[in-house]
């Protein structure tokens, strides 16, 4: 079985869940199914999906699915779940040294990270080194803090919060090595 039949397989299974979750915390109402997006996604750049992310970013449910392609490439892109479309494309880079990012940086990680804890106080638990879509760089941080998870990014060029406390309601599959 491959990943993309894994993630759909667990998407059903998840779905057949919701009413024993829904206690704690009701799953968005989409209007596209994940199919449906993730069709989209991979029109944009054929591979394997390893990761798959429902969540709110701005009050509209959207779906991540990161991106393993042919040639190597990692890439994150996020579909809106009411309308089927892609919002954002990002590929993904090793780390800072990554002739993409390097070019574009004048912020350390360790810059970076004081703003996004000064954002929000916690444990870093990882980051990601991205190149946004118009070229620019950032860093992405996932930040452990007494509330939960929050995802932010920080604009490797200028510091700026570029997108900030995005609320996650599963993920399926994990970030690629």
């Amino acid at each position: 079985m491959n990943t993309i039949q894994r993630i759909l397989w667990a998407n059903i299974a998840l779905a057949a869940c919701a009413p024993a979750m829904a206690g704690t915390e009701e799953l968005p109402k989409t209007k596209v199914s994940m199919e449906v997006c993730m069709k989209a996604a991979q029109a944009k750049h054929e591979g394997e999906v390893i990761k798959l992310e429902l969540k709110d970013e701005r009050g509209v449910p959207t779906y991540e699915f990161e991106i393993l392609a042919k040639d190597g490439k990692s890439w994150e892109l996020e579909c809106d779940a009411n309308t089927g479309k892609i919002t954002e494309e990002e590929q993904e880079v090793d780390n800072a040294e990554a002739q993409l990012f390097k070019q574009k940086a004048k912020i350390s990680l360790e810059q970076a990270k004081d703003i996004a804890l000064k954002a929000h106080p916690g444990q870093v638990a990882e980051v990601e080194y991205e190149i946004e879509s118009n070229g620019d760089a950032s860093y992405e941080f996932d930040i452990m803090t007494d509330k939960g998870e929050v995802k932010l990014e920080v604009d490797a060029a200028t510091g700026k919060i570029v997108e900030d406390n995005q609320k996650e309601y599963y993920q399926i599959g994990k970030e690629k090595e």
